[in-house]
């Protein structure tokens, strides 16, 4: 009897060690802890709720900000140039959160108007937590953004090879201490410039077409042959048009780039010289006064192109123009009869305005993870072909060449790229959102005016940005 029960008490303890080790065996493959509250793809944050070390896919509770500037809707609405339906951005809102199970999503719109001082005032504020942001060198300067390059190592999912070439180095900018530069943004809104001009007009007159890389000789010559009565039409002809108020700094700056000059020299604002009154710029703006004899009248009020991507248009040549254009002439059908050429180039064939708009984080976010995710959804396929057929925006990403939109606009679409990849004068234009900027602008619209000789109102314009970075540093 005494052996039975030493037997049974035996069998009950091989039993109970047995099923510890299957415990502890199970715990030692999951990686994980049996308190409750935790999880084996996470940790607890001390509450008993579950996260993710790198933000993984428990987003509950965790919401960000996002500002955008310019053609943006939350809801649908009916496009004013095609009449046609456009989606809002709460397509994009719900798909990001169905992706992002817990999380939200949040806009800040604005106009383009302003935009500068209301991001600067968001950002001191801590509004947003990622922003559309063109003017990304003045920001970084002051440590408002946060350094990407550590974000775009450590996620194996993540590419910069996506986008079209010179995109990535183009963003690039001065952290408040560093002496090379960072990457501080993604390219978001991509844009160009480019000069365009109407093929059923050049036919009408007899004038050979621009050259794809057209010399201001070139253009000059032709903005006088179609400048008169149509010889077809009999109607008034004007050979040239460009904007002599809000975006007349970028057009003298190329005029300057195709004859080998340039604005100036220098990133850093505490290194940077600008060349505003250089003999290239004074013939650039002497070229311009020129052109404006072949050209309708109202150039500084940015009159005179009224008829321009019309039917009945009545220009033969648009300078600095953008792919806002492209959009326009498929809605007017006139896609085939509008035509694209590159800015002038130097002789290394670099020149032209770097434009668009990348997107940053907000080094005070008080969340990174799901605003990394939030930046790379935003550059993805879904939120790029979004931009290209409801906002009239322009995509980033190399793969737009293989979208039926672009297909359906490739003879204009595919020297946007081009000017897109094309190689900037080095430093760009990181001045554009600044004083700078401005001045210049004036002082070009001051030349138009007749109220200035372009050599004195280009003294001028150098005298003033000079004294501005002086007060700036």
């Amino acid at each position: 009897m005494k052996k039975i029960k030493w037997s049974l008490w035996l069998v009950i303890a091989l039993l109970c060690s047995m099923v510890i080790m299957t415990a502890c065996s199970s715990d030692d493959e999951t990686g994980g802890e049996s308190d409750a509250g935790t999880d084996t793809n996470g940790e607890n944050n001390g509450n008993g709720e579950e996260t993710s070390s790198e933000g993984g896919e428990n987003w509950e509770g965790q919401s960000i900000n996002v500002q955008l500037i310019g053609d943006f809707d939350l809801e649908d609405s009916t496009d004013p140039t095609t009449g046609e339906s456009r989606k809002g951005l709460q397509d994009i809102k719900d798909q990001f959160e169905s992706e992002h199970p817990g999380a939200t999503v949040e806009f800040t719109l604005m106009p383009w108007e302003g935009y500068t001082e209301k991001t600067q005032a968001m950002l001191t504020s801590g509004d947003a937590d990622v922003y559309q942001m063109p003017g990304i060198a003045d920001f970084a300067a002051q440590g408002l953004l946060e350094p990407l390059q550590p974000w775009i190592e450590e996620d194996d999912e993540f590419t910069t090879d996506i986008f079209i070439d010179n995109q990535m180095k183009g963003w690039m900018a001065l952290g408040p201490d560093s002496d090379e530069l960072e990457v501080y943004g993604l390219p978001f809104l991509g844009d160009a410039r480019f000069i365009a001009y109407d093929k059923q007009l050049f036919d009408e007159w007899g004038v050979e077409y621009l050259s794809e890389y057209p010399t201001m000789d070139e253009v000059a010559e032709k903005a006088k042959q179609l400048t008169g009565t149509n010889p077809e039409t009999g109607e008034e002809n004007h050979g040239i048009w460009f904007r002599g108020d809000w975006s007349s700094a970028f057009t003298l700056v190329n005029l300057a780039e195709g004859q080998n000059g340039r604005w100036g020299t220098g990133f850093a604002w505490d290194e940077v010289e600008f060349e505003f009154d250089s003999p290239e710029m004074v013939s650039g703006l002497e070229w311009l006064l020129e052109m404006q004899e072949y050209a309708p009248e109202g150039l500084v009020s940015n009159q005179g192109s009224e008829k321009w991507l019309t039917h009945d248009n009545d220009i033969g040549i648009m300078l600095n123009q953008g792919p806002g254009l492209i959009i326009q002439a498929k809605a007017q059908d006139l896609t085939d009869r509008i035509g694209i050429v590159q800015e002038f180039k130097n002789d290394d064939g670099m020149g032209g305005m770097f434009a668009g708009s990348p997107i940053t984080m907000a080094a005070d976010s008080e969340n990174k993870e799901l605003a990394w995710e939030w930046m790379k959804f935003a550059t993805s396929e879904t939120v790029q072909k979004y931009i290209f057929e409801e906002t009239d925006g322009n995509p980033s990403i190399k793969s737009v060449k293989n979208w039926d939109s672009y297909a359906e606009v490739e003879n204009l679409m595919a020297p946007t790229i081009e000017a897109m990849s094309t190689p900037y004068t080095t430093p760009r234009y990181h001045w554009a959102s600044s004083q700078p900027r401005f001045i210049l602008t004036s002082e070009v619209e001051a030349a138009l005016t007749g109220e200035r000789s372009a050599q004195e109102a280009l003294e001028k314009a150098q005298e003033e940005s000079m004294e501005w970075l002086e007060n700036r540093q």
